[in-house]
């Protein structure tokens, strides 16, 4: 007899944690931490200085909220968008700027689509989420959001970027539990950027590295090679689903 492995809210908390802390870390190319100690609450709230959230439906109700504080707000910003290759002195230097809520709220897309992404394979169930919202908010106001959960269990974890900013990440959502009753296989997950050097269309060779654009590369090339590399594209595009 074989013992059902069981997963909680927390468990599904803990991997809300990696896919915060893998999605900033990556796009503004620094390292974003959470803290191993995570904090029951009563209920979650928006709070200064920038406060995101987004709800989410499907297999499972919940939650999610972001609350940055500005320094660390200002700091993912500028680092995100220096990564983008944006000049520094174009950038925004105030969290209250139009251009840090919506690169915040892009970037709250992103961490939930890594974390959907995830529950849906491992958990093999299917849930949905809201357009994340962005507010600034003042120092004397702080905001309840009700999400009509049952039973709901609510979190707060402490995040640290490299420069020792502290945000906090809040999590409501039902109480539940996902019982494994059967073995099965997860879907094999794929590396873009590894698909590209298989087909040798590394970010090195794609760059302009000669001042010799790459179309002008594939014009300059006899039309027999053009259809060799018309066909490698479409084998790419294949084994990514397009």
């Amino acid at each position: 007899m074989t013992t059902n492995t069981i997963v909680t809210s927390d468990d599904i908390l803990l991997k809300l944690c990696h896919s915060v802390a893998h999605v900033l870390s990556s796009t503004s190319a620094s390292h974003v931490s959470h803290a191993g100690m995570v904090q029951s609450i009563a209920r979650t709230r928006l709070k200064p200085d920038l406060g995101c959230f987004s709800i989410f439906d499907g297999g499972f109700s919940g939650l999610v909220v972001i609350n940055f504080s500005a320094p660390a707000a200002i700091e993912i910003y500028r680092r995100y968008m220096l990564n983008m290759g944006m000049p520094e002195e174009e950038l925004a230097f105030s969290h209250t700027s139009d251009e840090v809520s919506n690169v915040m709220g892009e970037l709250m897309n992103q961490i939930l689509g890594d974390f959907i992404n995830k529950i849906s394979k491992e958990l093999q169930t299917s849930i949905s989420q809201s357009q994340p919202k962005m507010l600034t908010i003042n120092k004397e106001l702080t905001i309840s959001i009700d999400a009509n959960l049952d039973e709901a269990v609510a979190r707060r974890v402490s995040f640290k970027t490299e420069n020792n900013h502290i945000f906090y990440l809040e999590f409501a959502m039902d109480k539940t539990e996902f019982i494994k009753l059967d073995e099965f296989e997860y879907d094999e997950e794929f590396d873009p950027d590894s698909l590209l050097e298989q087909h040798g269309m590394s970010g090195a060779q794609a760059s302009n590295v000669d001042g010799i654009t790459p179309w002008s590369r594939i014009a300059d090339k006899p039309a027999i090679s053009q259809q060799h590399t018309n066909m490698d594209a479409d084998d790419l595009l294949d084994e990514l689903g397009i």
